[in-house]
Formats: C-alpha cells, structure tokens, sequence
C-alpha cells in the first residue's frame, strides 16, 4: 500500500486524499458504487488518515456526476478488494438520477444568469461605446478649431 501523508504532517485536503484513494482503490479510481460502510474498511486500511477528511473526500467522490452516473446504471455495490457485496436497489438509483438532474438543472441556470450578465455587459459596453462617439461627435462640432 502507498503511504499516505498523515494528520501529523502536512494534513492533506479532502480532494488531495481523494485522488490518493483514486489511485490506490480500483473502485474508487474506476467509480464503481461503493459498499455501505465503505469508510469503516478504508479506516481500517489506513488507520492514520484523518475521519472528517476521509468523510469529506468520500463525500465529494460519492456525490461527483461520475459517481453518480454509475449508480443509475448498477446493480452491485463494491469493497475496497473490487468484490460484489451488495446490491443497488431501485430508490438509490432514482435517488442518484434525481441528483444529477438537479445538479444539471443547477448548472443550466448558473449558465443562463452567466449569460444574462454577459450579455448585460455587452450591452452597457456598445450603450458607452455610442455615447462616446456621439460625445466626440459633439466635441469635434463645437471645439474652437
């Protein structure tokens, strides 16, 4: 097993312990559905790692599209060893397919308000760049020549 940088030093963040477990757990590297508990063997595998950041990584990797999408489609919930130990039951697949609608959803509207606003930009700029020229226009009809 790879060492794993420990709480005593240089704690690492929840996503630098996530890409660790990435790499060295084919099911998490690969996002197979994780078996419940998963963290409980993970503890055990490497004892030094900090809970919260375990949770916290475990977290962001469960609740990632990736994840997610592999748990519509499965069946089988996987340890650490790759080994089938439970099942996907039909709730926890409409359960990930509602959160990844959600979150495209979300992502949707971020990008119409991101497109609102830069259209919004767009326009105040041309609105500026008129009133410039009309200011220069006006500045070129009167100036003392």
């Amino acid at each position: 097993m790879k060492e794993i940088t420990t709480a005593k030093s240089l704690t690492p963040c929840a996503n630098h312990l996530l890409k660790q477990l990435q790499e060295e757990f084919r099911v998490i590297g690969e996002y197979l559905p994780l078996a419940i508990g998963i963290d409980k063997q993970l503890l055990e595998s490497w004892p030094e790692v900090n809970r919260r950041q375990l949770r916290t990584a475990l977290g962001k990797h469960t609740h990632s599209v990736r994840y997610l999408k592999s748990m519509q489609a499965a069946t089988h919930r996987f340890n650490l060893d790759g080994i089938a130990v439970g099942e996907v039951n039909e709730e926890q697949r409409v359960w990930a397919s509602q959160n990844l609608l959600e979150r495209l959803k979300r992502h949707s509207r971020n990008h119409q308000i991101a497109q609102v606003k830069k259209d919004q930009a767009e326009n105040d700029l041309l609105i500026e760049r008129e009133r410039l020229r009309k200011l220069h226009e006006l500045v070129g009809r009167f100036s003392l020549k």
